[in-house]
């Protein structure tokens, strides 16, 4: 499986970029033919799609995503999107659950210049969209954590360079995510729901990977089926190959709704599918194999001493370590999470932390599947230093993973699938629980993930309390609301899928949570969390609680209650012809 030859751009600490001029010259060339009548609406949708350019819901803009492969960032790279944003965009950049950085609204006329931008610091949107491998994500305490066996980013890395551009990759039955983690002691990186799962093991002194396939939520939810309980990483990017080989052959290229692994899998059943995987894997022995190659290893930064006196830390400093700061195994060094507020950042923001990882950090920074950042090999004598400068770029947000540090997909603000204002309710929460500490005390430190439809790409599956977007019609108008879903998590053993519980109007949730979040607290056993509780809880009963918000009529119904959260009119569902398997 040989990949196009990738650019040499030169990154921060030496690795190469991921960035190839051939796809900007091919890019370019089809969006000519395009304009000239000489490529269809349909042929120039799929090649976009695969180069990372998505179609919103209004008419004559697009998205563009950004791919981060494991969510690594540097400083120039930090620059080029602050460009990119300021330029071509509406003035923000948005971190998505898988890593990546898209802009929405860009028009189309601007795409090429945003592509060229990005291309020159090694950065491609190629496969970040589309019926392709997407980007393969990693757990950003990689390399730092105390917990983990090893660093795992090389062999993440090594299987995005070996799938890029592969003669498979992007021409998929439906697309394929990939995912290594391991590092904290649990499936910190979501492994159970993925296409592909890499979690990291030690066996007779030996670096291998427990690995799983088929995982995946929406419309079917299924753990990841075990494929290999040890697997040495020497056999990494044959093993990837191989179930992505199995996949463009037998998939279902007729019906979108179940084209992805988990559907092949369950069409054919566990058995005949693995059967299927290993004759791939042998033609792929037979010619030759695919010898592992890692990249350059970076060296690991020394401790440094304070050079000056440093001014007094802010009043909020303390709570600010106690939430966003952890110690690294390298002894002297932490990493600091950035809590972003809806997984955005404007221009501003990315210059000043481009200048702050410079400062205080090793020159980069990585983003998580829960839309924050995460700074590294920053000296413990430098925090308050760091702690003042987040602030002042409105970056200082306490409580990355909190109850309050909601999750949400774009919802119907632009995604033409979506039928409600995901980021709308989830900005009404986040402000709900930062304003009220009392009640967020109570689980403070509950996930709750949200989706605009059923397609969760807000992961709301597997979340303590998911949302996801639907309608209901009261005296003849169409009245936003959420599915109410219970008791998802994510084990060392796979992911608990959440239950619906209840269908609650979007204004009257804030009072729905405290009322749950009062009866978790009420009615816990010692230790339970949260998320615990809510999976056994009697759903009967908690339908019971809620009765009075669930139930709306014309009596009942305020103004208010007809418009989705964050808009001004009157609330409509538009569900358009998505792209997401065009």
């Amino acid at each position: 499986m040989s990949a196009v030859e990738v650019s040499t751009t030169t990154l921060g600490d030496g690795r190469l970029g991921f960035s190839s001029e051939q796809d900007l010259d091919q890019f370019i060339a089809m969006l000519g033919r395009f304009e000239s009548g000489e490529v269809s609406a349909d042929d120039w949708r799929v090649f976009r799609l695969v180069n990372g350019v998505y179609g919103q819901r209004q008419d004559d803009v697009h998205m563009i995503r950004t791919k981060i492969p494991q969510g690594i960032l540097s400083a120039t790279q930090l620059d080029a999107l602050a460009e990119v944003c300021e330029k071509w965009t509406h003035g923000k950049g948005h971190i998505t659950t898988r890593q990546n950085i898209q802009f929405h609204f860009v028009k189309l006329d601007d795409v090429e210049d945003a592509l060229k931008a990005l291309s020159a610091v090694g950065m491609t949107t190629r496969e970040a969209c589309g019926n392709a491998v997407r980007n393969v994500t990693g757990c950003p305490f990689a390399g730092v954590s105390e917990q983990e066996l090893f660093d795992a980013t090389p062999y993440a890395e090594a299987v995005t360079r070996h799938m890029l551009r592969g003669p498979w990759s992007s021409s998929l039955p439906r697309k394929f995510k990939i995912a290594f983690g391991g590092c904290c002691g649990g499936d910190c990186i979501q492994a159970a729901i993925n296409d592909l799962g890499f979690l990291q093991r030690i066996q007779d002194g030996k670096r291998g990977f427990r690995v799983t396939m088929g995982g995946g939520t929406a419309t079917l939810r299924k753990n990841g089926v075990l494929v290999h309980e040890f697997l040495p990483v020497e056999e990494i990017l044959e093993v990837a190959e191989a179930i992505v080989r199995t996949f463009h052959r037998i998939g279902n290229r007729k019906d979108k709704h179940k084209a992805r692994l988990k559907w092949a899998i369950q069409k054919v059943g566990i058995d005949a599918f693995i059967a299927e995987y290993k004759s791939d894997r042998e033609a792929i022995k037979a010619e030759g194999g695919r010898p592992l190659v890692l990249g350059p290893v970076r060296a690991t930064r020394l401790p440094v001493e304070p050079q000056e006196l440093l001014a007094a830390p802010l009043p909020d400093f303390e709570a600010f370590v106690a939430r966003n700061v952890r110690a690294q195994k390298q002894a002297g060094f932490s990493s600091v999470a950035v809590r972003l507020i809806l997984g955005d950042m404007i221009p501003a923001q990315m210059r000043g932390l481009a200048t702050v990882v410079r400062k205080y950090a090793d020159g980069e920074l990585r983003t998580t599947n829960e839309q924050n950042l995460v700074l590294r090999f920053v000296p413990n004598w430098q925090l308050s230093a760091l702690h003042r400068e987040l602030v002042g770029l409105g970056l200082g947000a306490i409580g990355p993973k909190s109850i309050a540090d909601v999750v949400a997909c774009p919802g119907a603000s632009s995604c033409k699938l979506a039928v409600t204002q995901s980021r709308g309710l989830a900005s009404l929460l986040g402000e709900h629980f930062d304003k009220n500490p009392d009640i967020a005390a109570l689980a403070p430190n509950m996930d709750i993930k949200i989706s605009g439809c059923p397609n969760g790409c807000g992961q709301h599956h597997i979340s303590g309390v998911g949302f996801q977007g639907a309608v209901r019609k009261v005296d003849g108008k169409s009245v936003p609301q959420y599915f109410l879903m219970l008791g998802g998590s994510l084990k060392a053993d796979g992911a608990v899928f959440n239950r619906i519980a209840a269908k609650v109007p979007a204004r009257r949730i804030p009072e729905a949570m405290n009322r749950l979040l009062k009866m978790y607290a009420a009615e816990k056993t010692e230790g339970e969390a949260p998320e615990d509780y809510f999976a056994r809880v009697e759903l009967p009963k908690v339908q019971t609680l809620l009765k009075d918000l669930i139930e709306m009529d014309a009596a009942t119904a305020t103004a208010e209650d007809f418009i989705d959260l964050g808009e001004t009119r009157a609330f409509e569902v538009v569900l358009q012809e998505g792209e997401c398997a065009a």
